[in-house]
């Protein structure tokens, strides 16, 4: 093989791994860059749902400091969740499947969903306890609506 050949392979070869990189980088970032609400409202990370409300500086910032520990917390449980979910899966793909450990997982799985339910609506009594009466109506205006566009999302077609 010549010289100059085997430099044109270098080049298509250094091509193909910067474009391969940058992809890889662009669907990290696209991963990493939004969060899901508990509602399932995917949102940028660094925004808050109650970001729509018109709320007094020192309200946005006391709100704020609460729900960044509390995305914390609910990714983590949502993390095991999904682990519970694996492990399920895994005892399922047995020939024989041992169905009290399949309902003992099920069991763990309603226990940790019921307690991140638990979790958001103590969080929102919590929010909404530093808004005055107007933004209370506002802030569960909202999560109602967001919960409903969740919904609509969600059902099926019916085609």
């Amino acid at each position: 093989m010549k010289i100059s050949s085997m430099k044109v392979a270098l080049v298509v070869s250094l091509i193909f791994n910067l474009s391969f990189m940058a992809a890889a980088a662009f669907v990290y970032l696209q991963k990493n860059s939004s969060w899901v609400s508990p509602f399932g409202v995917k949102l940028k990370k660094d925004h808050f749902l109650f970001e729509k409300l018109s709320l007094r500086p020192d309200q946005a910032q006391r709100m704020r400091e609460t729900a960044v520990p509390f995305r914390a917390l609910i990714d983590q449980k949502r993390k095991a969740i999904a682990a519970q979910k694996n492990e399920l899966l895994s005892l399922m793909r047995g020939d024989i499947p041992d169905q009290q450990a399949i309902n003992r997982r099920l069991a763990e799985i309603s226990r940790l969903q019921a307690e991140v339910e638990s979790m958001v609506a103590d969080h929102i009594l919590q929010e909404k306890a530093t808004l005055d009466k107007q933004q209370q109506q506002k802030f569960i205006d909202l999560l109602q609506r967001t919960m409903q566009q969740d919904r609509l999302v969600c059902l099926p077609t019916g085609k």
